[in-house]
């Protein structure tokens, strides 16, 4: 598992935010966050900033947005939280995670449970990557 900031895509890179519990690089049509080792990431005190963030610089509620989790550090997510992120009149076009089958899918499972759409799954960035590039980038 890489960094965005170790391939090519980087230099794609429209805006990066670099906050004390992750780095978020925003693209044209997509956002990719590598959130930090050891966090439990929740709404109140991680997501919030980050959407309230990216859709002011980008000027969306993220409905035309792919959300990419670029799973490279260990780390707890709250699902529950979707329910606030909806709750806050936020969108995505879709959601993706890419994690090697390390990861547990139980977590996978949960988090699912939450989101309203289905959470894509891709073993690398670039797998990520090209199938949001050819037009597969709806998560129905």
């Amino acid at each position: 598992m890489i960094s965005v900031k170790e391939t090519d895509l980087y230099k794609q890179v429209l805006k990066e935010f670099n906050y004390s519990f992750a780095n978020v690089f925003v693209f044209k049509d997509f956002v990719i966050s590598e959130i930090k080792e050891g966090l439990v990431f929740n709404w109140e005190d991680h997501g919030s900033k980050m959407i309230e963030d990216v859709s002011q610089f980008l000027n969306t509620d993220g409905s035309n947005l792919i959300y990419i989790s670029n799973r490279i550090h260990s780390y707890s997510v709250m699902p529950q939280d979707w329910v606030k992120f909806f709750k806050n009149s936020y969108n995505l076009k879709g959601y993706y995670v890419i994690s090697d089958r390390k990861t547990s899918m139980l977590g996978f499972m949960i988090e699912n449970l939450f989101f309203k759409n289905k959470i894509k799954r891709f073993s690398t960035i670039y797998e990520a990557i090209n199938w949001l590039e050819n037009g597969v980038n709806e998560v129905a």
